[in-house]
């Protein structure tokens, strides 16, 4: 777990919490994509001197725990990880031009945290974040109760309760 790497004059342990979505947040990780998605992720990080060490596809975001090295800013390797990833799936995926470009693939932006005492939580969160999912989605319900004459909804997902009148 706790590997500090090393340069002739440097030594560092730069690890980041990733996480990205298709654009619009579509649930376009799936099938085939999906299986495949993990191991580019992994060769284009390798290609900037990076490793992915833990990580984890959902339908609608990716998240990964990524270990890069500080001459390289983490703009610059997830910029080019969704670049380079986006057009694999245009070309494969798209059936579309050989000269796609895949610029419809990804959203703009990420959400990038360090990992330092806490790297086993995060990967217990990685791990476990479909499951998780889940269990919320199961404990989300639709209460009908009248209310005045009217239908009330009620859902449970991660927030207060609150009535939505129809």
């Amino acid at each position: 777990m706790r590997s500090i790497e090393s340069l002739s004059h440097t030594r560092w342990e730069c690890k980041y919490h990733i996480v990205f979505i298709p654009k619009y947040r579509k649930k376009a990780i799936f099938g085939q994509i999906r299986k495949e998605l993990g191991e580019v992720f992994r060769r284009l990080a390798r290609q900037k001197e990076s490793e992915i060490e833990e990580g984890h596809l959902m339908p609608d975001h990716v998240h990964m725990m990524i270990s890069i090295l500080p001459k390289y800013a983490v703009s610059q390797v997830i910029g080019f990880t969704k670049g380079k990833s986006a057009v694999h799936i245009a070309r494969m995926y798209g059936g579309r031009k050989r000269n796609d470009v895949g610029q419809n693939f990804w959203a703009r932006g990420y959400f990038a945290s360090t990992v330092g005492r806490d790297e086993q939580v995060i990967r217990d969160y990685i791990r476990h974040q479909e499951a998780e999912d889940r269990r919320i989605d199961q404990m989300s319900l639709v209460v009908v109760a009248p209310l005045g004459g009217s239908r009330s909804r009620l859902r449970l997902r991660n927030r207060p309760l609150r009535a939505v009148h129809n």
